[in-house]
């Protein structure tokens, strides 16, 4: 919830899931531009929701940020070789997320 707080108060529209389904299910309903996205989910975890979002053609523009409490080389190695396009370890600096955020969503195309 606090990271729905960060980006409503900086201007952007979020959309709240609570497990891995909920996600997959967001996904498919608003298409969203960026997701932030936990690894640690209950059912189906952030992996598993970042590799589904990549093999979907339709959602090639969606940009993912893995936000987890899971550092470790083999932890963001997974991530990135899933196809999350940044991978940021908790706790971090707000600004840092919203720099990230930011540059994702100008690069997109």
């Amino acid at each position: 919830m606090a990271l729905q707080f960060l980006m409503e108060q900086n201007g952007y529209e979020t959309i709240v899931a609570f497990s891995g389904e909920e996600a997959m299910e967001a996904v498919a309903r608003h298409r969203p531009d960026l997701i932030l996205l936990d690894i640690m989910l209950p059912v189906v975890d952030g992996f598993e929701v970042c590799q589904r979002v990549r093999e979907n053609p339709e959602w090639s523009h969606v940009r993912i940020v893995l936000v987890t409490a899971l550092g470790g080389e083999a932890h963001v190695t997974k991530g990135l070789d899933l196809g999350a396009d940044a991978y940021i370890i908790k706790p971090f600096a707000n600004a840092d997320l919203l720099a990230k955020v930011n540059e994702l969503l100008e690069c997109r195309g």
